[in-house]
């Protein structure tokens, strides 16, 4: 192995809870031994950190750590159940701005069970936004709600890095997963950027699927997909999914890349039932630590490793979580697994396709395009109200208070209009959207007006629990129906 002229690379490194030291201690045993060349930081974090009291799961000095060294190998930790604690994994992709979660999930077939041998899938998630905003609140006695985010910038750069990692790793197709059938603002707004990024690419094909045959798809037959790319709720289902029939969960490793900052890990969790036992299953986080090398210009060492980590699968050489007797040759424990793998470096797979890492590479970087910003109108606003009366008794307060600048247009219960021309089997709850706009339903309306509206709601006994405002951009609506309007 020639040596490195390089000096090395800082990493900032956690073992995490449950199995998350052992596999930890294994991986990095293996990449050392494969010549990564790595200056490495511990931090804490997980439960040691949550019984003091941060309900973040890390200790305030990790976040320097963090951000002098952008490269975070964590392990896998244990959140607490119950309110007040927050994931460690939205709280660092978010204050980081991770914002794209990449996990291959390829098979090892004939070495690890599947019924899809040919399958060969990287899903790139869209890490910051969508539901997982967190932004939830309790509106009425029956009804809480949760703020699905989905922005035009932060579409762009998933779908962008998608399309590039698709070129550097020489796929050939990026398909798309959303909802925008119902969803047509949120996940419409998605799908309209992927297909304005896509023209950008004309050497690679591209094509959108909805995300519920997309998925039974994919679960059928994975083969049909190389990269997709997803919203972040729909890529964290697709994601487990796409491990398992690949083979296991297990075996999914994790990269989460920002701007400048980027985590690696296992895609499962810290089993605490299994912990200090030596069974845990390293190969998750090792294979995030290969993305990792690949990821800091040490491509030569993450090939050199990877392509061990296969020689010793089909080899036969597992753990108990994927040892099968028709087609292993070794029950291994986590430790005796990574000396297998050490004891390979140098050899390539047989059967199983090497892979190749370019050594040195510039890190996938994208840029966000600068477009005009729209005229934006204000021409009415939505006001939700918590109430237990029929709709019809709701509606004569809203029209007496309507006021002379606005009127009253819509109520809707749980999204379906019920006033006016409402049917009387829909099933109604106690949070009712009110829409008011002006007497001509695309001219704009004053600020003023708004606030009078208010007013006078409060004083008639339904005040408002949410507003959202109603507005045009370049004369285009900004706001959905009701269904049923």
């Amino acid at each position: 192995m020639t040596p490195r002229l390089t000096r090395p690379v800082p990493i900032t490194v956690a073992h995490g809870d449950g199995i998350g030291p052992e596999i930890m201690d294994a991986t990095l045993k293996i990449i050392t031994a494969g010549g990564a060349d790595l200056d490495v930081e511990t931090i804490r974090i997980g439960q040691s950190v949550y019984a003091q009291g941060n309900t973040a799961g890390i200790d305030p000095e990790a976040w320097e750590s963090l951000r002098r060294t952008k490269v975070f190998l964590k392990a896998p930790i244990t959140t607490p159940q119950g309110g007040g604690f927050k994931s460690l994994n939205v709280t660092v992709r978010k204050a980081f701005g991770l914002f794209a979660n990449v996990r291959p999930c390829p098979s090892y077939h004939p070495f690890i069970s599947t019924r899809h041998p040919g399958m060969d899938v990287v899903i790139v998630r869209e890490n910051e936004e969508d539901l997982y905003g967190g932004i939830e609140h309790r509106q009425t006695e029956d009804v809480v709600q949760c703020l699905k985010l989905i922005t035009r910038p932060g579409s762009e750069r998933v779908i962008r890095y998608a399309f590039e990692y698709a070129r550097r790793y020489g796929r050939s197709k990026v398909t798309c997963f959303t909802k925008d059938n119902i969803m047509k603002m949120t996940d419409g707004l998605f799908h309209r950027v992927f297909n304005e990024v896509a023209a950008d690419y004309p050497d690679l094909e591209s094509e959108h699927w909805i995300i519920d045959i997309g998925a039974a798809k994919l679960a059928d037959t994975p083969e049909a997909f190389d990269v997709i790319v997803v919203p972040n709720l729909y890529g964290d289902i697709l994601s487990d999914v796409a491990a398992q029939i690949a083979g296991s969960v297990g075996l999914g490793g994790s990269a989460n890349i920002g701007a400048e900052i980027a985590m690696f890990e296992a895609i499962h969790g810290s089993a605490p039932d299994i912990a200090g036992q030596n069974l845990a299953n390293p190969s998750g986080l090792l294979l995030g630590a290969v993305q990792m090398l690949a990821h800091i210009g040490q491509g030569d060492v993450a090939e050199r490793v990877h392509n061990a980590w296969l020689r010793t699968i089909e080899d036969g050489v597992h753990t108990v979580d994927v040892y099968d007797a028709a087609r292993s040759t070794a029950k291994v424990g986590t430790s005796e697994f990574a000396t297998a793998v050490i004891s390979r470096l140098g050899e390539a797979p047989k059967t199983l396709r090497p892979v190749r890492y370019q050594a040195g590479t510039e890190r996938i970087t994208v840029q966000v395009r600068e477009l005009p910003r729209s005229r934006k109108e204000l021409v009415g606003i939505d006001v939700f109200v918590d109430s237990q009366k029929p709709v019809e008794e709701i509606a004569k307060v809203l029209e007496t208070v309507a006021g002379p600048y606005l009127d009253l247009v819509m109520i809707t219960n749980r999204g379906q209009k019920v006033y006016p021309g409402g049917v009387p089997e829909t099933f109604c709850v106690d949070h009712w959207r009110c829409r008011f706009q002006g007497q001509d339903a695309t001219s704009p309306v004053s600020y003023e007006d708004v606030v009078a509206l208010l007013g006078r709601l409060a004083a008639a006994g339904l005040p408002f629990i949410k507003t959202e405002g109603l507005f045009t951009f370049d004369g285009q609506p900004g706001f959905s129906l009701g269904q049923g309007q």
